[in-house]
């Protein structure tokens, strides 16, 4: 097998004391196969294990209105058997050895995974290319409608049937207009769902699930030779896919505030505010994100110490930054105690944003925001799978897997004055304001909220 080209990071893995100043060191080898598979090996001899991530660039935000829910039906459909692996036996096969198994899906990607004990990695790479190379033939009417099936059933659990489970979706069809990639949910519509037809579905997998649009990334204790000789052996004739066009990054903005209201099964009520925000991997996501940790993460921000523990009408009250690929959310989510309402909580978050805008922040915040930042950052390193998981992630993203040693300047010399401008550029822009209150209790709504219409 000749490979288009190989890349080398050498060092030792260690840590900074503090962002910026000194980086990640993750050694490296990431090379690709002429049918475009890439491929990213680290080896970490600490433990008899391996992690395999077969990460491919297709999400949610590939789909088509009134088709979706696809992405996320193949994290199911691809543990159902391939053409040369039985039904059900892909689990088998991995859980007889001791392996921990998974998939998941999200907006952007898909990823697949095995930790297994490190005399079992062909194996693993049997099966993953098996499913790349020969899924289609062993799918299906049957076996569709029966993943379709635990889908909805899945749906119905942690969406439906669970309190405030519609609520992103339904913040997320009010923020992101019908056809932009971000309006529908990853778990797809029911109506989308019920109407999936095995050509449908067929098509999907052909375009997205290709070695072109993917990357197998292993870390642990394995012997590089060896291990690239079963790459080449079970991937390298896999034929590449056709070329298609990604999603690009769509302008969202709206003229004024959009209120809405929603009765759930619920003890309490829950207020949502959401803002349209910066995108993954960039500047003002890494200054959004500190932003967040200041107004919301922990007993010490702002939001808890106002609402929860000195006003004391708040349960919790928390925030995120969302980067996405093409786009990101800013949230605020703040549940009510008992007898209070979301006007309260919206006019004491109200009184916040007010002094956050007065006062600014304090160099002794945004320290305190880095160091939980890069504690996050170490601990996801922790693992094998941690590792795998991550080189792939940047990979995917960025096309650079050497990001995961470059992580941390994203967050180098963020100032008081910085965290402010990019708050006054988001934080003051228009805004989705979501009430999620018990049924029959519309009277705890924020003020001037309307009914939810549907999507």
């Amino acid at each position: 097998m000749k490979f288009f080209y190989s890349l080398f990071i050498l060092g030792s893995l260690m840590f900074a004391s503090s962002p910026g100043k000194e980086q990640t060191h993750i050694q490296f080898e990431q090379y690709q196969l002429p049918n475009g598979l890439t491929v990213i090996l680290h080896e970490d001899r600490s433990a008899p294990v391996a992690a395999v991530v077969v990460m491919y660039h297709v999400g949610s935000k590939n789909e088509k209105p009134k088709r979706t829910g696809f992405a996320h039906l193949f994290e199911h459909m691809m543990f159902q058997g391939s053409e040369h692996v039985a039904d059900d036996e892909h689990f088998k096969l991995l859980q007889e050895v001791g392996a921990n198994i998974n998939g998941t899906t999200n907006e952007d990607r898909t990823n697949y995974f095995e930790i297994v004990p490190s005399n079992y990695l062909e194996l693993a790479l049997y099966l993953e290319s098996d499913r790349m190379g020969f899924l289609l033939p062993a799918i299906t009417q049957e076996k569709l409608n029966n993943q379709i099936d635990v889908v909805k059933n899945e749906r119905r659990q942690s969406y439906d049937n669970q309190p405030y489970g519609t609520s992103s979706e339904k913040i997320s069809a009010a923020m992101f207009p019908p056809m932009h990639p971000y309006h529908w949910p990853v778990i797809g519509y029911m109506e989308d769902l019920s109407e999936a037809q095995l050509g449908d579905v067929s098509e999907f997998f052909k375009t997205y699930y290709a070695p072109n649009n993917a990357c197998v990334a292993i870390a642990g204790n394995f012997e590089t030779k060896q291990t690239k000789q079963w790459i080449d052996k079970y991937f390298g004739d896999i034929p590449r896919g056709k070329s298609f066009e990604r999603p690009s990054p769509i302008p969202v903005s709206f003229n004024e505030d959009k209120r809405m209201m929603f009765e759930d099964k619920v003890k309490l009520p829950r207020l949502y505010i959401d803002w349209v925000s910066a995108p993954m991997n960039t500047r003002e996501d890494a200054v959004l994100d500190v932003l967040s940790d200041i107004l919301g993460s922990g007993k010490t921000s702002r939001m808890y110490k106002s609402l929860v523990y000195e006003k004391q009408i708040a349960q919790t009250a928390v925030a995120y930054q969302s980067g996405m690929e093409i786009g990101g959310q800013f949230e605020i989510q703040i549940t009510a105690k008992p007898e209070k309402t979301l006007v309260e909580m919206e006019t004491a978050f109200d009184n916040v944003l007010d002094n956050l805008f007065k006062n600014g922040v304090t160099q002794k915040e945004i320290d305190n925001a880095l160091s939980q930042k890069e504690t996050q950052f170490i601990n996801s390193l922790s693992t094998v799978f941690g590792k795998a998981n991550q080189l792939a992630t940047y990979f995917t993203y960025t096309g650079e897997p050497n990001r995961i040693n470059k992580e941390l300047e994203r967050y180098h010399n963020i100032t008081p004055e910085e965290v402010m401008l990019v708050a006054k550029k988001y934080l003051t822009a228009p805004k989705i304001v979501l009430s999620i209150v018990p049924e029959g209790k519309t009277d705890l709504a924020a003020k001037n909220s309307m009914m939810w219409k549907g999507n």
